[in-house]
Formats: C-alpha cells, structure tokens, sequence
C-alpha cells in the first residue's frame, strides 16, 4: 500500500527560508499575532485560518519549534519581500576584511623591500590586514635574526598607518607577522 505524498512545504526559491502558510500549517493550536503585532491569544487552528482569510490575508506560521505554534496573520508576499530587504540590509552592514599576504626572504633588497613596503601601505590604508612573512629556505634559517630585523624595519615604519596585530613569530620556514589598518 503507497503512502500519499504529503510534500515538503512551501520553501521559497530567493531566502530558501521555510514557512508553513494557511492549511499547511500542522497544529491544532496556535499562538495568534493579529496584523497589527497584537496578541489575541491561543486558537484552534481552523479559527485562526477563518480570521485570515475574513481579512484577506495569509495565516504564516512564524516560529515552529513554540508549544503552541506562533502563526501571525499578514500578507505574506509583504512579508516575503520584508524578510528579503532585511537580509540585504544585513549584507550591507557587514564588513568584509580580508589579509593580504606580502612575502620576503631575509636577504631581499632595498629597492624589493621599499616596493613591498608601499605596497603594504597602500593595502593598510585601503582597510585590509597584511600578513608580511619571512621565507627562509634550507640552511638560511640560521640566520632568522635578518629576519626578524627585517620585520621589525617594516613594522616600525608602517607604524603611521597600522597596528601590530600578532607578534612575529616562526612557523616552520616562515616568520610571520600580521598588521591591521590603524582606526580612525
């Protein structure tokens, strides 16, 4: 004997957020939001999809997971499309920083080192972190004092522009230091 197929509720495409709307709501009881935010209390759901639809509007169940369900009466192409522009606006409000890398070897020269430097400046002041590293290869690791001296020139004179997040420290071949754009 074949078992109906009951669906998987109404997922929509664009938030890919899943509200249970009108006879697909699957309680006896409900918590009832009115469409002006007010409380009217805990109703059968037959009653609450009655109010809905003598106002012309949709029975949406809000949180699921309540004993009993909260479902609010609302337009719910309205509320679609509210929950939309409210995860736009927190899109816009983050700040996405990320870390550029700039590497060096201990024996690197003056003019390699100014070029990387005002590189690493430019990336400070465009609001991004720099990772400056070291690579050390082979036997050259012996001497990670020119490195260490090389990373304290280049975090001394990017002193203007940024703040030394991380210590240098070494890791494996690598000395690595991590500077962040100074605020303000």
């Amino acid at each position: 004997m074949r078992r109906p197929f009951r669906g998987r509720g109404h997922r929509d495409q664009r938030t890919g957020q899943k509200y249970r709307i009108n006879e697909r709501i699957r309680a006896d009881q409900v918590r009832l939001i009115d469409e002006h935010g007010k409380q009217v209390g805990i109703v059968p759901l037959k009653e609450a999809i009655r109010q809905a639809e003598s106002k012309a509007l949709d029975l949406v169940e809000i949180a699921p997971q309540a004993n009993p369900v909260v479902c609010r009466i609302i337009d719910y192409g309205k509320f679609l499309y509210e929950q939309k522009k409210k995860a736009q606006e927190a899109r816009k409000k983050q700040t996405i920083i990320s870390v550029k890398e700039i590497k060096f070897r201990p024996g690197t020269d003056e003019h390699d080192y100014n070029f990387k430097k005002n590189n690493a400046e430019r990336i400070l002041k465009g609001g991004d972190k720099v990772k400056a590293v070291v690579h050390f290869r082979g036997r050259e690791i012996v001497h990670k004092d020119l490195g260490q001296q090389l990373l304290n020139r280049l975090i001394e004179e990017l002193s203007a522009v940024s703040v030394l997040e991380n210590q240098p420290r070494l890791e494996g071949y690598n000395l690595i230091a991590v500077l962040a754009p100074k605020k303000g």
